[in-house]
């Protein structure tokens, strides 16, 4: 049994996987806004194809609805959101690390993945044969087209999701480690991002930064250390860019109830629209106006709100229908998934995968926060563990 785990290769993880969707270097961020609006996918993959000379094809990048956030969080281009749009994505792309995003044969082993991914790899693009999807059309724009790969190649993500899931598939192979608690394993990251509930959100925005690129949160906590909620990238990811003028004019407590599942209570919008006017930042004001006009916010899992997703700019709905897997959960979005010390590491894998994301909180008895377990740090136990059935 143990040798069948470990003869597996990427491709098996890569079954049923749709294409990803992917857009030129050549693209500005107003195309990859709307490129992510009309997606099924949170992230858009960026591509420089040579196909005049050595057509190659190379995945350089990838984007998603939090890098636009924020970018427009910024004090220049807050000022006028419409221009800062008109840049080239790779002004975004230069934030990134090379290794976030790396290509893989179809036949690299399980445990080459799994060091993929403890090196910093968040998605792996994995080429595809024979998709039976059909590929989804993006709203054009007249002077953008989805990336068109040499001899007609798809490619897939393949995420550190996707290698919990298979993994969580063979679980009793991992007895009893997979028992053990996660703070009997070392797991636990103590080096955690925080914000104070009542501190301007704007102060967080670093923090949301850092925790997009370490696939982790922030977590909002009050003067005692304790944990009210999170800003999690993994919920902004199903909102649409104009949570940046709620960054930019609220506390982050009020934020947490902005971006609550439901959509901003009018009364906390009323205030995003004030301070943005005392702040003379009419550019955003009325990008948010356009916005907040009777448009909901972000999907529930009701079909009722699908049917009320019309944007007068932009194609919305395949944002708002997208982001079902995750409202499915529940809870309130800014609600934050914890576990505690004692807790093992099989029911802490489970959390995470079943809530839609790469991290859990670790907190004690009385809600202070003690750290965080990663999904990276997770798969070094696996690790350790697959490679010990070897020698």
């Amino acid at each position: 049994m143990a040798n069948r785990l470990l003869a597996h290769e990427v491709s098996d993880l890569c079954l049923g996987k749709p294409p990803l969707t992917s857009l030129p270097i050549s693209a500005t961020i107003h195309h990859a806004l709307t490129a992510l609006k009309s997606s099924s996918d949170t992230h858009i993959s960026i591509w420089t194809c040579d196909h005049s000379t050595t057509d190659v094809c190379r995945c350089v990048g990838k984007l998603c609805m939090v890098d636009i956030i924020c970018y427009l969080c910024k004090q220049d281009n807050i000022l006028s959101p419409s221009n800062a749009l008109k840049a080239p994505v790779s002004v975004l792309l230069s934030r990134v690390p090379a290794e976030v995003v790396q290509h893989v044969e179809p036949s690299y082993s399980l445990l080459e993945v799994i060091d993929f991914i403890i090196n910093g790899a968040q998605n792996l693009v994995v080429p595809i044969k024979n998709t039976t999807f059909k590929r989804k059309q993006l709203r054009q724009l007249p002077s953008i087209a989805p990336t068109t790969h040499s001899g007609g190649r798809e490619f897939c993500w393949l995420t550190q999701e996707d290698v919990m899931r298979f993994l969580l598939s063979s679980i009793g192979l991992f007895s009893p480690t997979s028992a053990y608690s996660v703070e009997s394993l070392g797991i636990i990251t103590t080096d955690i991002l925080t914000v104070n509930y009542h501190s301007p959100a704007s102060k967080a925005l670093n923090a949301i930064s850092t925790s997009l690129a370490v696939q982790t949160s922030v977590a909002v906590i009050d003067d005692d250390g304790v944990l009210i909620g999170e800003i999690s990238p993994f919920t902004l990811n199903y909102c649409d860019e104009m949570v940046a003028a709620a960054i930019t004019t609220l506390s982050s407590g009020d934020l947490l109830a902005y971006i609550d599942c439901g959509g901003p209570p009018e009364d906390i919008t009323r205030i995003v629209e004030s301070r943005l006017r005392e702040r003379n930042l009419y550019g955003m004001l009325d990008e948010f106006l356009t916005y907040s006009s009777g448009i909901p916010y972000c999907n529930s899992s009701s079909s009722s709100d699908e049917e009320n997703v019309l944007s007068p700019s932009t194609a919305r709905s395949g944002r708002y229908k997208r982001s079902d897997s995750y409202s499915a959960r529940i809870m309130r979005r800014s609600e934050a998934i914890v576990c505690h010390p004692g807790s093992s590491l099989v029911a802490v894998m489970i959390q995470a995968i079943a809530m839609r994301v790469s991290y859990v909180w670790v907190i004690e008895e009385d809600c202070s926060v003690v750290g965080i377990v990663k999904f990276s740090s997770m798969l070094k136990v696996f690790q350790e563990h697959l490679e010990s059935m070897i020698y």
